[in-house]
């Protein structure tokens, strides 16, 4: 006789009503992971190869030398046997790519899934700084789970799937709270927020200039969608359709005006569970819905039990990690490093997307001179440089080390760390970094001197730009790091 509490006994229960939804997030996840994959294979080599940045084999001595036999468990890697050089990192990338193909194509999906989670959690610690975003652990953890799906779900895998956008939608909205920016709390966060991401598009020249009512009118509508809105996920169907479709209202609106790669693309894939086959059947053939039902299973004892296990990691370590962040103290020495050293494979992990709001723009153009006379710019390939020069959109792609060239300005440590090695490889001529770069003004041989300019950027406004055609107007600070650190 089975003796299961009733609500245990209901979340094992299969969840007949995803069959097709499951089988669409599989194809979608797909064509992100190939997105994310295809974005590292041409970057990885100059972050983290031999003549990268950072290279992961410093990388790893490093942690051998502090960690001993437990940095292989602190940063899970492939590399670790592999090698950490330049053609197991790219290999690994192109890998990954050929196996998004495969698991697009419907093809041993089950070992697709678990091979592409493995091969992106070895580049995610491999590329250290540069691929510790939030995008990445949001991947790691929808990969993860996915895992599980082919051949059917119970209702407590989708709860996993709901527990992570839940994560992601109100810790990103409380967050925005508890920092106590007052860019949030005076509804003035949209008033900057469009100039000063770190990668603006063209459409955020265009939000810029909206009116003033408008832009606090959206800093209301993005705290209703992430405070209020993800409550609607854990209701019943009619609330849940609605989160639905208010979050995919607002990451098609992001995407409108933001570069944010493919963040926002897994976003709205993740609202898939909060529908059922009863819509996602509207947009799919009869014959694909009529092979899927016949091929119908629900999760064996095996699975279930990996199901509850994941369950048992991922809900602890999330909780621990949010409470230690809101209350800001440290959980007891018991639970601490249990939910670090989950949040080390991938999973579990807290969200907060700009939690604080920048107002000024700093931007760093690097030049490289032989005479100290005559000087010529390095040109990245998106981050904003030339003022007439329109803001690049390149969503789904993530150019990291444009990306990061944004968090230079604070002169955090960690940051002026990287930039110093970043600019160690320019005065070497390393043919890895400068490819990451739009151009390379000392192509035959690396320039004697580099300098550093600091200016701040401000949108133009719409007269500004008829008169003079630049999208942005430029002051000038002083030589980096000579100049007051960017706050925050």
């Amino acid at each position: 006789m089975d003796r299961s509490p009733p609500l245990i006994k209901r979340l094992l229960q299969p969840a007949t009503e995803y069959r097709l939804t499951a089988w669409l997030f599989l194809r979608l996840l797909s064509l992100i992971y190939l997105v994310a994959f295809t974005s590292l294979a041409v970057q990885i080599t100059g972050l983290a190869g031999d003549d990268g940045i950072l290279p992961l084999g410093e990388h790893f001595d490093l942690a051998t030398r502090h960690l001993g036999e437990h940095a292989r468990l602190w940063f899970p890697s492939i590399f670790w046997w592999v090698g950490s050089g330049d053609a197991p990192l790219q290999g690994t990338a192109l890998l990954g790519v050929m196996v998004s193909l495969v698991l697009l194509f419907g093809r041993w999906e089950r070992f697709s899934l678990i091979l592409l989670f493995v091969l992106y959690l070895s580049l995610y610690h491999a590329g250290q700084v540069f691929t510790n975003f939030q995008w990445d652990t949001l991947l790691l953890e929808a990969g993860f789970l996915a895992i599980f799906l082919p051949g059917g779900a119970n209702r407590l895998l989708i709860f996993l799937f709901d527990w992570l956008l839940f994560r992601l939608r109100f810790m990103s909205g409380l967050f925005k709270l508890v920092s106590g920016d007052p860019a949030w709390s005076g509804f003035t966060a949209l008033n900057h927020y469009f100039e000063t991401q770190p990668l603006p598009h063209v459409g955020a020249w265009y939000a810029h200039q909206l009116p003033e009512w408008l832009l606090q009118t959206g800093v209301g509508v993005t705290f209703f969608s992430e405070l209020i809105v993800p409550f609607f996920i854990f209701l019943p169907r009619r609330y849940r359709l609605a989160a639905a479709g208010i979050t995919i209202l607002m990451q098609l609106l992001i995407i409108a005006t933001s570069n944010h790669n493919f963040i926002n693309l897994l976003t709205i894939l993740l609202c898939l569970f909060l529908l059922d086959d009863r819509i996602v059947g509207r947009i799919l053939p009869r014959s694909l819905q009529h092979r899927l039902q016949t091929s119908e299973k629900v999760p064996g004892k095996a699975r279930t039990s990996l199901i509850i296990v994941s369950f048992l990691l991922i809900l602890p370590a999330s909780l621990i990690g949010f409470t230690t962040q809101v209350a800001r103290y440290s959980a007891a020495d018991a639970i601490q490093p249990f939910s670090d050293w989950v949040r080390r494979f991938g999973i579990g992990h807290i969200f907060h997307i700009f939690p604080t709001m920048q107002i000024d723009r700093i931007e760093l153009v690097i030049q490289g001179s032989n005479d100290g006379q005559v000087w010529q710019t390095y040109d990245f390939k998106y981050k904003p440089g030339d003022p007439s020069r329109a803001p690049t959109f390149n969503v789904p792609h993530q150019p990291r080390l444009d990306w990061m060239i944004w968090f230079t300005p604070t002169q955090q440590a960690v940051h002026m760390n990287w930039f110093g090695r970043f600019m160690q490889r320019l005065h070497q001529g390393s043919p890895s970094v400068t490819r990451l770069l739009a151009t390379d003004p000392f192509p035959n041989a690396p320039p004697r001197y580099l300098r550093v300019s600091a200016y701040r950027y401000h949108f133009t406004s719409m007269e500004e730009r008829l008169r003079s055609g630049n999208w942005w107007r430029a002051e000038y600070l002083g030589q980096f790091p000579r100049i007051e650190p960017r706050k925050p």
